[in-house]
């Protein structure tokens, strides 16, 4: 049974930083890129960032580059989302969502990823 479980999310000031990480669990000698969506209150879901399963390659929307980072352990089965110098508009909660098919080359696009975590809550609040 696959399975994505993020964990991380809280409260930051504007401008601190904070670290998502996403766990897999069920997909043992599975290649599959990740993705980082969020989700804010009376929004659609919208994409984050993407990595391919080596990390070769990443991806980010306007809204997050230059402030945001992913990373992974393939070793750990974990996904990282380091998040920098926050704003409100960052408030939302984030999910992480894998892909099996293109693990090579992920798209932004949600229908696009097989499994999906329940999201954590992240809130950007002086």
């Amino acid at each position: 049974q696959v399975q994505l479980v993020e964990s991380g999310g809280g409260l930051v000031q504007p401008g601190g930083s904070l670290s998502l990480s996403c766990g897999a669990s069920g997909l043992t000698d599975t290649k599959y890129a990740v993705a980082w969506f969020r989700q804010a209150p009376g929004k659609e879901r919208e994409f984050v960032a993407d990595i391919s399963w080596y990390g070769s390659t990443t991806s980010y929307s306007d809204a997050v580059k230059g402030r945001f980072a992913i990373a992974r352990d393939n070793a750990k089965n974990t996904v990282f989302l380091y998040m920098h110098r926050v704003i409100p508009e960052d408030t939302a909660v984030y999910y992480c969502a894998a892909d099996l098919n293109r693990w090579y080359s992920p798209r932004a696009e949600r229908g696009e990823y097989d499994y999906w975590g329940q999201g954590t809550q992240v809130t950007v609040s002086s």
